[in-house]
């Protein structure tokens, strides 16, 4: 009971720190675009400009067992990527590169083993930055609002035209931050999440440059 009432807690904090974001006018959730769709091609044109965040969640985890051990440097005891989430996460790099879209050295991805290697995959190690600010909630402990925090002032800071700022992370904090929008089948693995910066971040929407058919949500 103790683990609902927390729960509960954390989801109440979200709602409440969901209302200072820009959302879309009327939407109550985003729909995932491809590199292909229109709507898809006009955040790429956007995206090659600059000055924009792109917040993924981490690549495809599909029939991997759930965290049992939620410790950092546990590799056995997280949820690890498929290995056709290690694929696709090649394939966001390329993609990426191949379209053009410039990115800001170096990509800040969470510690926790799914984030941290689709971004060392799509990127090359030598250009991540492993860092707590991209936690996942569920290893917070006593730091969540903290780690909420971090991800909105990454969200938020400023990008030179030119470049964009890449964050691999995870879905519910993105959710608490962000707001409802992003929530249900908004943001699936490997999606990314496309933010003008500012004082509260603005959703432009939400890309899947190398998105996987029928995958996308575990269930954990």
């Amino acid at each position: 009971m103790s683990w609902i009432r927390a729960q509960i807690g954390v989801w109440l904090l979200g709602a409440v720190l969901a209302l200072t974001v820009i959302c879309p006018a009327g939407s109550q959730s985003l729909t995932p675009v491809t590199v292909q769709e229109p709507e898809g091609r006009a955040l790429v044109e956007r995206l090659r400009r600059g000055g924009l965040v792109l917040f993924f969640r981490h690549a495809d985890t599909t029939g991997m067992p759930c965290d049992s051990s939620y410790r950092i440097g546990d590799r056995a005891g997280q949820r690890n990527l498929s290995p056709e989430g290690r694929e696709q996460s090649r394939r966001i790099g390329e993609v990426l590169q191949r379209l053009g879209i410039p990115v800001a050295e170096p990509v800040l991805a969470g510690p926790v083993f799914r984030a941290r290697d689709t971004a060392e995959i799509a990127f090359g190690r030598g250009r991540v930055q492993v860092t707590d600010s991209l936690l996942a909630d569920d290893y917070a402990g006593g730091r969540l609002q903290w780690i909420l925090n971090e991800h909105r002032r990454l969200m938020s800071e400023p990008v030179p035209d030119g470049v964009n700022r890449v964050l691999v992370g995870h879905r519910t904090p993105a959710i608490m931050v962000l707001g409802p929008s992003v929530g249900g089948t908004a943001l699936p693995e490997g999606g990314a999440i496309v933010l003008e910066p500012g004082g509260a971040p603005k959703i432009l929407g939400v890309l899947t440059p190398a998105s996987i058919p029928n995958r996308g949500f575990h269930g954990c």
